[in-house]
């Protein structure tokens, strides 16, 4: 194998990282040198690859295999910044491997884009994968919801081992009929907590196909608490206290453990399972916990009705000073008229005190119209996020962002407090 591409890709990921941080770029380098760069380097890993993919929920599920595999003595290779695109891997991928593009790894779990997925099993066939959930998300890139449930079939096809299903998830469980040449396990919910996870059809109050609550699962969330949580495994329920914030978390740690399973077979400890996943942070910019001037500031990203809905509903608004930063770059999706889709009289009390990001005054206008209280409307973050920590000094502190005003927010506050890079 000629080591050159692999050579001036890692040049490229120095060179990236020393102008302020990760990027996909030394990725994007290496497959136009080397196409089957990505392909070598993971096709001989012992356990295989995993990929796990869905609308909602993938960096923090991706970092919970990780941890649960990690916890059962095993190395793991990831894509920890959350870059779901083929190149992201790649460059991930770079900073891994030796000169001669050697991977030292057990098991690869990978968080990829539906589309982008969809080419990187073409590239490596996933030995197991994970599907979480088909919801309304960037419908300019992707068309209606059925064009991404047709994207998650063709992971699924290409599975060589395992497929982990959504049993609650009517698009994700249905995938089951079209799977041949892998096995399907199923994680879901038990009956009194469907209100509270609803899928796309009950989220728009639509008559759609009923979730197949009869399939057999590996893996069942029976209860909520707070942040403590009872699973039920092999027919053994375990309940367990969670780092993790949000409802929307919980459930993925169903889903987390149910591929963890199918990855581990019956070599699987499931006490140190229990363990590693009480031990797990939020994935950054996802519930992640910073301090400002002695005071938490929370990061939430949002990008679908869902996933600000259930944003609200984990977060109590009580006491804390809100901000929300809205752009519609390409990775946020550049459709926003999703944001008329979620109900924010959760904020009504204590109102919001800025907002800001490319779509402000959209994000301001849609909050008038729930009656809302906007203290601030600034687009510039930098402006913005400086206006907030100043007017909230000596209050907790939470800000829902798009993935791109997430970034940004984060860039900032790198500059007052600590926070976790990631490369």
């Amino acid at each position: 194998m000629n080591p050159l591409p692999v050579l001036v890709g890692k040049a490229a990921r120095f060179a990236s990282r020393l102008r302020g941080g990760g990027s996909a770029f030394p990725g994007l380098v290496v497959e136009r040198l080397d196409p089957g760069f990505m392909g070598r380097a993971l096709s001989t890993l012992p356990r295989g690859v995993v990929v796990v993919s869905g609308t909602n929920g993938k960096t923090t599920t991706t970092k919970m295999v990780v941890e649960l595999l990690e916890g059962q003595g095993l190395t793991v290779f990831t894509n920890r910044t959350g870059s779901n695109f083929t190149r992201g891997v790649a460059a991930a991928l770079l900073g891994e491997v030796d000169w001669r593009g050697r991977l030292s790894a057990d098991v690869a779990v990978l968080e990829l884009d539906e589309a982008h997925a969809v080419h990187f099993v073409k590239l490596v066939p996933p030995r197991y994968s994970l599907l979480l959930n088909v919801l309304r998300d960037q419908l300019d890139r992707f068309g209606e919801i059925d064009a991404t449930t047709r994207l998650l079939e063709r992971i699924a096809l290409a599975t060589t081992g395992t497929v982990v299903l959504n049993r609650e998830d009517p698009r994700v469980a249905g995938l089951a009929s079209s799977i041949t040449a892998a096995d399907v396990v199923y994680f879901g919910l038990d009956a009194s907590l469907r209100s509270t996870f609803p899928n796309d059809d009950e989220l728009r109050g639509a008559a759609g196909t009923a979730p197949a609550s009869a399939l057999p699962a590996d893996v069942v969330l029976t209860s909520v608490d707070g942040n403590s949580a009872t699973f039920a495994v092999d027919g053994t329920t375990t309940r367990t206290d969670l780092r993790l914030r949000g409802v929307y978390n919980i459930f993925n740690a169903a889903a987390a453990l149910a591929a963890a399973r199918a990855v581990l077979g019956g070599s699987a400890d499931g006490d140190r399972l229990f363990s590693s996943l009480a031990a797990v942070e939020p994935a950054f910019g996802r519930g992640e916990s910073l301090v400002v001037d002695g005071q938490a500031l929370e990061l939430v990203l949002v990008k679908n009705p869902s996933g600000f809905r259930l944003g609200l509903k984990s977060f109590d608004p009580a006491g804390c000073a809100t901000m929300i930063a809205i752009n519609d770059n390409y990775a946020d999706g550049r459709d926003m008229s999703w944001l008329w889709d979620v109900d924010f009289d959760s904020l009504g009390l204590g109102g919001v005190d800025v907002v800001s990001g490319v779509r402000a005054y959209d994000m301001a206008l849609r909050l008038k119209y729930d009656d809302v209280r906007v203290g601030a409307v600034e687009p510039d973050t930098t402006d913005a996020l400086r206006q907030f920590i100043q007017g909230s000094a000596g209050r907790p502190k939470r800000i829902f962002c798009t993935y791109t005003a997430m970034l940004a927010v984060r860039r900032e506050l790198s500059k007052i407090t600590k926070v976790e890079v990631v490369s």
